[in-house]
């Protein structure tokens, strides 16, 4: 059943003036995205249509384009009214042409790209530009002022919206859902957005779910669902669902007016009673919109006797050869034409005081809010020094600690000095990934029913705790790009889940670098622990750590992986990526317990450096090249090097051995292809130009081949890394499988070192029989052997 309205008449009811302005402005909308999609030339029909005109590869999408602009319209209008501040996020991202269309029409598009003016040269090279080369892509890109969500990849629209509006009181979300986005995974799965949302201290979303029943080449299914289907589904979720359904005109507008008027007063209601004291603390019942309008609305009905309106075929280029079908060109002139243009536009071109009338002023503009530009309200973060979580290291590899655990104790004090602006996001993993400490000071964010028993979870927490990396991956994303901090922890395979979301987060980063408008905004930061090798009772489903390499994939400009051995690196590499902007920083580091190498003044050293020599770790005295390189990055990798080091230093004493531990794995690309890469000069000093090198690493082999490419003599570098042997076994087993042991690299170094030493033979037998004994031990007795089990530095020579 559909809601009855009671919003206060000066919203809900639209007056002559206001129709005219809303009416006018969404027209001028229509008729500037059709122009997108298919003039380059006669911009305001000032003589006919010819096919001169037309553009000779027409791309774009119209279906979708007039319901987003008639949202935008009365969005604006609520927004001029009541001075909401707002932002727009169109899930169709594919009606790019649209929201650029408003971007124009509210001056803003001109300010940001004068070139682009209010004048018939200004238009005209608006539609130029539109899916052209040199110009800009058709969905809701980077390059569209107001849109802090690209569309393109759809699912995730709600997870931005309600990451825009934690802890942003004031900021009112539209978020537009797709019916062909509603049918994807991550956004069936963010509805529940609401189940985290605080009405006293975060702003507030409002879905518009607009069904037109239809996608690239067929129906959709909410859209052929019952409406009585769809209303329950949405109130199962805990909407107020409001329905607003039809073509007709004006009633279209007066009735999106009534219901838009009684959603807005509706999330009003629900804050003004959460920050005046008089809420109970439920979770209120948040009002949505269900939009029902034809596809490719107010466009041509039939093409070539074929229903196209309502259908969709109206998704893309209703008319696609226009250039070379006289009935189409025609078809053309007399749609464009419809929205007499005349009216819409001057003499010069440029919108009539009717149409501009209907824009908000200044950052009010949803194209101009600081708050979809979000580095233009970032500040820093108070972060406490965090050598104050320093572990004591009195020797190196001598003592355990669980790294993740300082980082978690860091992130509790950051939540005390900054309870606006910083969050962290995890999958129901908080405490299982040791970073429980923030719990001293947060609760886990939980709108719905707490019971007896329950801990630390209520309406007040800010822990934002939800069983989905897409929610949590998008939440960070919104909160980020209206710029506040945050981190993203996960187990390390289940990263792989979002991993499609990090690769556009860093398309977005990447092409928001060429816009010197775009403020740059607080990075991206995720945390991978119960990483790959450490993952014993899980077994193989939770050892992958693919998400290295994805990231590796991404341009220089934006990627950064870190692998830190240590808990002091930990929280050296922690600072610097909490400061940093405009970034995915990826941070790899174990829970478990782990030796601990650097005392905190070296950790500090070594991450500014990014990769070093550990001389207490070789038998290298610098005074030549050594006869062989072993190198690792990754905690559980790191050990086994240090370790394989110490038998070679105990059983062939002669032969020369350097450690080089990498912590920053980008700076192992050279400086043209990355800017953290080491100079040449830092790298032969490391890893020379001739001595081959034994690499341990925490990822796949291949990465380190791909990051070391055009260095010197590249193939003496042989790397040992995850190679997909997992199961449910000891830690140790999983460095044995995956041939990544300290007794696997001794071979390793013995097979290629520069020189032979007396006793290499009997020490790469003794290596092969350790392997076969810790097969016998494990399966006998269900752990390692106690000679690895317990190993450390601490008492040996």
């Amino acid at each position: 059943m559909t809601t009855v309205l009671t919003a206060n008449r000066k919203l809900a009811d639209l007056d002559e003036t206001d129709l005219a302005r809303v009416d006018a402005w969404w027209r001028a909308a229509n008729y500037l995205t059709i122009g997108q999609i298919y003039l380059q030339g006669n911009p305001l029909l000032r003589e006919p249509l010819t096919p001169e005109h037309i553009k000779p590869r027409l791309l774009g999408h119209w279906g979708t384009s007039p319901g987003l602009s008639l949202i935008y319209a009365h969005v604006s209008r609520l927004i001029r009214l009541t001075g909401q501040q707002a932002i727009y996020l169109a899930g169709p991202g594919h009606g790019g042409p649209a929201l650029v269309a408003a971007g124009y029409l509210e001056g803003t598009y001109s300010e940001i790209y004068p070139r682009v003016s209010q004048d018939e040269a200004g238009m005209l090279r608006l539609f130029r530009q539109f899916s052209s080369p040199g110009g800009i892509p058709s969905h809701v890109s980077v390059t569209t002022p107001g849109s802090i969500h690209e569309g393109g990849e759809l699912g995730y629209v709600l997870v931005h919206a309600f990451g825009a509006v934690m802890d942003n009181p004031d900021l009112l979300a539209i978020a537009v859902v797709g019916d062909g986005e509603a049918e994807t995974g991550p956004l069936e799965g963010s509805w529940k957005g609401i189940s985290f949302i605080n009405p006293e201290r975060d702003g507030a979303v409002l879905p518009i779910l607009h069904l037109n029943d239809g996608k690239i080449s067929g129906p959709t299914v909410l859209g052929r669902k019952h409406a009585n289907e769809v209303q329950e589904l949405l109130r199962g979720h805990g909407y107020d669902v409001i329905e607003v359904c039809g073509d007709d005109l004006p009633g279209m507008h007066l009735r999106f007016a009534a219901a838009l008027g009684g959603a807005w007063e509706r999330i009003r209601a629900i804050q003004t009673a959460a920050r005046d004291g008089s809420w109970d603390g439920t979770r209120p019942v948040w009002p949505m919109i269900v939009l029902r309008s034809p596809k490719g609305w107010t466009g041509p009905a039939k093409v070539d006797g074929i229903q196209v309106t309502g259908t969709w075929r109206s998704h893309q280029v209703p008319l696609s050869g226009v250039r070379d079908n006289p009935e189409h060109l025609a078809i053309l002139e007399s749609w464009l034409r419809s929205y007499r243009p005349e009216e819409l536009f001057d003499a010069d071109g440029a919108p009539v005081g009717l149409v501009r009338a209907q824009a908000p002023d200044g950052d009010l503009r949803m194209s101009a809010s600081p708050h979809a530009n979000g580095g233009l309200l970032t500040r820093d973060l108070d972060i406490p020094d965090f050598r104050e979580y320093a572990v004591e290291v009195r020797g190196p590899g001598t003592t355990h600690a669980e790294s993740t655990r300082k980082l978690g104790e860091l992130m509790r004090d950051i939540y005390l000095r900054n309870p606006r602006s910083f969050r962290l996001f995890c999958p129901d993993e908080t405490n299982s990934n040791r970073l429980g400490a923030v719990f001293e000071v947060s609760d886990r964010a939980f709108m719905e029913r707490t019971i007896p028993g329950d801990v630390k979870l209520s309406a007040d927490g800010r822990v934002m705790e939800v069983l989905s990396e897409h929610n949590c991956h998008g939440w960070l994303e919104g909160y980020n790009l209206t710029g506040r901090h945050g981190m993203f922890a996960t187990y390390e395979a289940f990263a792989m889940v979002s991993a499609s979301q990090t690769v556009q987060h860093g398309k977005w980063l990447q092409e928001a670098r060429n816009l010197a408008w775009r403020a740059k905004v607080p990075s991206l930061n995720v945390l991978l622990t119960s990483t790959a090798w450490r993952n014993d009772h899980n077994g193989f489903s939770h050892q992958g750590p693919g998400l290295i390499q994805v990231v590796l994939t991404q341009r220089g400009d934006v990627a950064r992986v870190y692998l830190p051995p240590d808990a002091n690196c930990l929280l050296s590499v922690a600072d610097h990526c909490f400061r940093s902007r405009s970034y995915i920083n990826l941070i790899v580091q174990d829970k478990q317990p782990q030796l601990q190498y650097l005392t905190m003044d070296e950790a500090i050293a070594h991450c500014a450096r990014g990769a070093g020599v550990w001389e207490w770790a070789g038998t290298d005295d610098g005074a030549g090249d050594p006869d062989i390189i072993l190198a690792c990055a990754g905690d559980v990798v790191t050990m086994e090097t240090v370790a394989a080091a110490r038998i070679l230093q105990e059983r062939l004493p002669n032969l020369r051995v350097r450690v080089v531990n990498v912590v920053d794995l980008m700076t192992l690309i050279r400086p043209k292809d990355h800017p953290h890469g080491m100079s040449e000069t830092l790298f032969t000093e490391l890893f020379t130009d001739t001595v081959d090198v034994v690499f341990a690493f925490h990822g796949y082999p291949g990465a380190i081949h791909q990051l070391v490419h055009g260095r010197p003599d590249a193939d003496r570098f042989r790397v040992r890394g995850f190679i997909e042997q997992g199961t449910t076994t000891t830690p140790f087993d999983m460095t044995v499988r995956n041939r990544a042991s300290r007794y696997h690299l001794v071979m390793d170094a013995i097979n290629n070192a520069g020189r032979l030493t007396r006793g290499a033979a009997d020490l790469k037998a003794w290596c092969e029989s350790q392997l076969a004994r810790h097969e016998a031990y494990i399966v006998e007795h269900l752990e390692d052997m106690p000679e690895v089990r317990d190993w450390s530095l601490a008492g040996r020579a």
